[in-house]
């Protein structure tokens, strides 16, 4: 890009003097040989100077957005999920209770923060003249009684398998399930919606952009999740397993994938974290180069290592702002300028 601008003295002075013209070259920025710059791209404003840098940020945008996603919702969906515990059997056992008659079942049992879900399902579903597929579930959340939903099961007169997983959790069960899995689902829900609150922080401070405290964030995020498993996993070995035996074979339960997903969130979330962190530790302007997709120093962008982050134009003052302007390259021009400018100042300095 070459500018050409001439300064000229008016027709009153001209004698004694030389007219001066200065020109004004200047030079564009180096580009890159692999990357052209699309023709008026430099004119408009909101558009990508490269398209390989577009192309980058996009691709970068897209693998941000997917991860923030996978991570949220991770955090939600097991904090309601019923697969903390899970154990399935298949077995013969009695159908109803003071009958003697068997079936040949799927018994399955699911443990999650918020209760127990157990199923039967009969192989095949069509035995005794009757649709064998039963999904109930009992909660012992915050304002919800256990006990009371276990003998409204009673009432309705639900399968033997049923009740007999149920009365397992009951509080006066001598297997003491009750308190062990409700203390555990109350400790882990609560350091989990710490973890959703920290990962809903770390989008805000990255997207400020504070890569630093973001990364910060992001790293209590995975540290909560952990921390939530080792609340579930101490208060549910506290006390040894009691053997679940429904006729013919026994019931055995271990971690579900609910505990192995939050498990592997937890360590990506602490990974990424100490990445960020060590990268801002030891090559900042590198991490903010991997944000911004620049690959090289961009003047109108300010790394403030105090802050953490990446300081846009726009949360800058104007004043600080460099605006393009022409300033003349001598003493001559510039008293040429002010002359005609102002004619009646004598005293025109620069």
């Amino acid at each position: 890009i070459r500018r050409r601008g001439r300064l000229e003295a008016s027709p009153a002075k001209r004698k004694g003097a030389h007219s001066v013209i200065e020109r004004l070259d200047l030079v564009p920025a180096p580009r890159s040989a692999a990357c052209e710059v699309p023709q008026g791209g430099s004119e408009r404003r909101g558009l990508p100077r490269t398209h390989c840098v577009e192309g980058a940020k996009r691709v970068f945008w897209l693998l941000r957005v997917v991860t923030s996603l996978f991570i949220g919702a991770v955090i939600l969906a097991v904090n309601f999920s019923s697969e903390w515990f899970v154990g399935q059997v298949s077995t013969n056992t009695s159908y109803k209770a003071f009958s003697s008659k068997w079936i040949s079942a799927d018994v399955g049992l699911q443990v999650g923060l918020g209760g127990v879900n157990i199923t039967l399902t009969g192989i095949p579903v069509q035995q005794l003249n009757e649709t064998i597929n039963y999904n109930e579930e009992f909660t012992w959340r915050l304002g919800e009684n256990y006990a009371e939903e276990y003998a409204k099961a009673l009432e309705k007169g639900l399968p033997d398998p049923v009740l007999y997983l149920a009365e397992k959790f009951t509080p006066n069960s001598p297997c003491g399930l009750h308190g062990q899995y409700r203390l555990a689902g109350h400790y882990t829900s609560a350091t989990l919606w710490v973890a959703f609150l920290c990962w809903l922080l770390a989008n805000v401070m990255l997207s400020m952009p504070v890569l630093v405290y973001g990364g910060h964030m992001l790293l209590a995020t995975g540290i909560f999740q952990l921390l939530g498993l080792l609340f579930f996993s101490t208060a549910t070995s506290l006390t040894p397993p009691c053997p679940l035996r429904l006729g013919t074979a026994t019931l055995h339960t271990h971690h579900g994938p609910a505990f192995w997903i939050t498990l592997t969130t937890g360590l990506l979330c602490v990974l990424l974290g100490l990445a960020m962190a060590v990268a801002h530790r030891m090559h900042p302007q590198r991490l903010k180069a991997f944000f911004t997709q620049s690959s090289g120093e961009d003047p109108t962008l300010e790394w403030n290592p105090e802050e953490g982050g990446l300081l846009s134009p726009r949360y800058r003052s104007t004043a600080e702002s460099p605006e393009a302007q022409d300033i003349p390259l001598s003493e001559a021009s510039s008293e040429a300028c002010c002359k005609k400018e102002h004619p009646r100042e004598p005293d025109c300095t620069l």
